[in-house]
């Protein structure tokens, strides 16, 4: 799958969380219209005294209901909901409120304008078409409201002010309009914010690959170049070895023997890099375990840089089998390398387990992280070195623990260093079968 379908996929995934949280907020506000209708028929009917078809009314409402319950059950089902369920159920809405205020009233029914709050709700969770389309239709039940309704029975109060049952109706109606208009939109922003967020954050992780996968082509390109080269220099190596002049030199002999050890480690790394690119050597992933894994490549950063006190602490319990990584290696590489020249007297390695999660915390006690750097960890180029290329380690170290669905934590500790803490799940280390 390449990452154009698979950011694709993402995005409409996305729009679908959407919608869901939109359907689930309209099923919310139904039964608050199911629950205030009732209390508003009841109160009505027999508060008011004015009388109403009572059990067609509440036919009507019993019906809505159970169409509010198939609704927040495909929710509970992960039912992926489309626009066109939201618009139907935007017009069952409209066509149960016309159906109601034509039994109280038609026209003259205070709660008339109740239809604003179903097209207010249209123009903020549709598009603009299915919005005009919703406003029509109000149009029209209302012009059928005005011809076929039927008038109650009310005096004609209007000049008693507050205290005329109409105004009355109008008051509570406005509130209500209101009241729910306001907290039903904050929702709805909150919902397109989380949106929006989410999408800048799949925008950025594709920029983020993006620049890995050109990262990942000049290293492979770099490493296919520095075959050549490697392959002389060891064979000159090997015959200055075999030279009496050199030989009689201890200097000279162990200079050598230092070179040939940094030469097969170059060999190593353009090794890595092509099997990280898929051109492998003819090798394998291999099943191996946590304790033996960690203590390879222990003794192999040991062996490889010029660390005066290296303190390796395994405190991670019972073995289990995981799959010998490379990519893995060299990150937890990376992690060491950057705490090695921050701190060249002294550098930590601790080894744990919590619960299902592998927990690999390295220390140093070097001046800490500087606070402008701090807070755009795992970001490129992100560093105080002051040289080209810098602060790539700690990039790829956070989208290898993102891949694998781990974490990384850094703070700085308190009398002098600092702690960089990488949370992996230990499924996701295991040798896949094939």
């Amino acid at each position: 799958m390449t990452d154009d379908i698979r950011q694709y996929i993402q995005f409409e995934s996305s729009d679908a969380d959407t919608l869901g949280k939109h359907m689930r907020q309209l099923v919310q506000l139904r039964w608050l219209a199911v629950l205030g209708q009732l209390l508003t028929i009841l109160l009505t009917h027999y508060g008011f005294g004015v009388e109403l078809p009572l059990q067609v009314m509440l036919s009507v409402l019993a019906g809505l209901a159970l169409f509010n319950a198939f609704n927040e059950l495909g929710l509970r089902l992960k039912h992926r909901v489309r626009t066109a369920e939201l618009f139907m159920g935007l017009l069952v809405d409209m066509g149960t409120l016309t159906i109601q205020l034509y039994l109280s009233g038609g026209a003259t029914n205070p709660f008339v304008f109740l239809y604003l709050l179903q097209v207010g709700l249209a123009a903020v969770l549709l598009a603009p078409s299915f919005a005009w389309a919703l406003l029509g239709v109000a149009t029209l039940c209302f012009l059928w409201l005005a011809e076929a309704g039927r008038p109650l029975d009310l005096p004609q109060d209007y000049h008693l002010g507050i205290r005329s049952y109409y105004v009355e109706g109008m008051l509570i109606c406005l509130v209500l309009n209101a009241a729910l208009l306001v907290v039903f939109i904050n929702r709805i922003n909150r919902t397109h914010r989380e949106h929006d967020a989410r999408l800048a954050e799949l925008r950025q992780r594709a920029a983020e690959e993006e620049h890995i996968l050109r990262m990942g082509l000049l290293a492979s390109g770099a490493a296919h170049e520095l075959g050549t080269p490697l392959a002389t220099i060891s064979v000159i190596l090997g015959d200055w070895r075999h030279m009496p002049k050199l030989n009689s030199d201890p200097d000279l002999y162990e200079e050598i023997t230092e070179m040939q050890t940094q030469l097969q480690r170059c060999k190593t790394i353009v090794s890595g890099i092509l099997m990280s690119a898929g051109e492998t050597r003819g090798e394998s992933s291999e099943e191996t375990s946590v304790c033996d894994f960690f203590n390879e490549l222990v003794n192999e950063w040991k062996n490889t840089r010029k660390v005066r006190e290296f303190n390796f602490q395994n405190r991670f319990g019972e073995d289990i089998d995981i799959a010998s990584d490379t990519v893995l290696k060299q990150t937890i590489c990376n992690l060491l390398d950057n705490a090695l020249e921050a701190s060249p007297d002294w550098v930590g390695l601790d080894l744990s387990r919590d619960e299902d999660m592998l927990l690999i915390q390295v220390f140093d006690r070097g001046p800490g992280f500087a606070k402008e750097v701090f807070n755009r960890l795992g970001q490129p180029y992100q560093s105080t070195k002051g040289r080209p290329g810098s602060g790539l380690g700690l990039f790829l170290v956070f989208n290898v623990a993102r891949i694998l669905g781990g974490q990384v934590s850094a703070r700085n500790l308190e009398n002098r260093g600092a702690e960089i803490s990488l949370r992996l799940p230990i499924d996701a280390l295991r040798l896949k079968e094939v």
